[in-house]
């Protein structure tokens, strides 16, 4: 694997050869806590093998990572002399330390071409607004810690750090041991590796680490929340920036996730996680990360809140339908494209928002419920003469079935309309 940069338009990646890469991303937040070797094998070989090329793992994990060992019965940290679990003291003690096995899972990953974004820790380790915690981290043995992981895992090329870990930074001190443990990794890995930070939800890392020297790209959690910040209306909030760099959605709403954390308003599905991948997509975005409710916990037994084991979510529709999704961004290159968000007239910010990129001679519209529209030819450098219809739950490409109109107008005649009935219209 080649190691990731950014590119020189600062809107996208790319690996060291200077060949574009999309982030394709799934959360397993409790990977290396939760998983033994042959479970965490099955793990990355399935993902793997559905198209993603990117895991969120969390190092010192958020249920209660510090005080409950691994799935081999180590902890991530000793204690020191005043009986504290210390950042400064990782368990490196041989074969099957902590280290050992996370060292384990990281070049598995490397073997089948995936990328770890590799979080030092969940931010109730250092902020715990909710949580187990405990806090323990200093701004001292944060930098040593940072070190440490740095240098650590410096001989692998399939990392990405993620600061942060779902909280904001509200005091001084949560800012200095956040950049603390940032420069110790930089220090440890020499710069090779890029780093971002994943904030709370309906948040973006610009609100907190905006221009910071370590920050490559940021990261957005448009989230679970119902009403919330649309995703689109957040990317295009952090494209917009005039000292840009590239972004992307590192926690969409997750299949199977509680709307709004309350199960009796239902559950987010497969074309949920469509939606927000193609409209993250369309607006610009470096990566979209797909997640589970059961996978980021790797749930052993299902209940209400949480209705399947992490070995049956693997296979839900919206994990597998990565698949189509990763051959969409292989079959059209993007590259060149930019996001417009009038792309329609009276485009409106809600469920139905049309996201839109468009080029000199080429656009691309999602649409999510499948309803026609006008195009804004205003937002429009070309006179449209072909359209295409390509469907997103299934992968089909239809060139002959969306009407275009002289004044501008376009419908797909004789498809339904509706929730599960998203589709993209190119326009050449």
């Amino acid at each position: 694997m080649q190691t990731l940069h950014v590119h020189t338009d600062r809107r996208h990646l790319e690996t060291a050869d200077g060949n574009r890469l999309y982030l394709i991303g799934d959360t397993a937040w409790e990977l290396f806590h939760a998983l033994n070797r042959e479970e965490a094998s099955f793990y990355l070989r399935t993902r793997a093998s559905q198209g993603y090329n990117m895991i969120q793992a969390v190092v010192l994990a958020e249920l209660d990572g510090l005080e409950t060992p691994n799935a081999l019965g180590s902890f991530p940290l000793h204690r020191n002399k005043n009986g504290q679990w210390d950042p400064a003291l990782p368990d490196t003690d041989g074969e099957y330390s902590y280290f050992d096995h996370v060292e384990f899972i990281v070049s598995l990953a490397e073997e089948l071409g995936l990328y770890i974004g590799m979080l030092p820790t969940w931010g109730d380790k250092y902020n715990r607004l909710w949580g187990k915690g405990p806090e323990v981290f200093t701004e001292e043995n944060a930098f040593a810690y940072g070190r440490f992981l740095g240098e650590r895992f410096r001989h692998h090329n399939n990392l990405l750090w993620i600061l942060g870990g779902d909280r904001p930074l509200t005091e001084e001190s949560h800012h200095r041991i956040i950049d603390a443990m940032a420069h110790g990794l930089k220090a440890g890995d020499g710069g090779k590796f890029l780093m971002t930070f994943h904030p709370c939800g309906a948040q973006s890392s610009s609100a907190y680490v905006h221009g910071r020297d370590w920050l490559d790209f940021h990261m957005m959690q448009s989230g679970h929340g119902s009403p919330s910040p649309w995703c689109f209306d957040m990317m295009a909030a952090d494209y917009g920036r005039e000292d840009w760099i590239p972004v992307m959605d590192g926690e969409p709403c997750y299949e199977d996730h509680p709307i709004n954390f309350q199960p009796e308003k239902g559950y987010y599905d497969a074309y949920d996680v469509r939606r927000a991948a193609f409209w993250n997509l369309f607006g610009g975005a470096c990566g979209n990360t797909y997640g589970h409710h059961s996978i980021w916990q790797m749930k052993r037994e299902p209940e209400p809140y949480c209705p399947n084991t992490w070995q049956v979510a693997l296979f839900r529709p919206g994990a597998q339908w990565i698949r189509i999704y990763r051959d969409f961004i292989r079959d059209h290159d993007l590259t060149g494209l930019r996001p417009v968000y009038d792309i329609v007239e009276g485009n409106t910010h809600d469920c139905n928002y049309v996201a839109g990129m468009v080029s000199d001679k080429t656009a691309y519209l999602y649409i999510p419920c499948g309803l026609g529209g006008r195009l804004n030819r205003d937002a429009l450098p070309f006179t449209p003469t072909e359209a295409v219809l390509f469907e997103p739950a299934s992968g089909i490409c239809s060139p002959a079935a969306v009407h275009l109109a002289e004044d501008g107008s376009f419908s797909i005649p004789g498809r339904a309309c509706g929730r599960g009935m998203d589709a993209v219209v190119i326009l050449r």
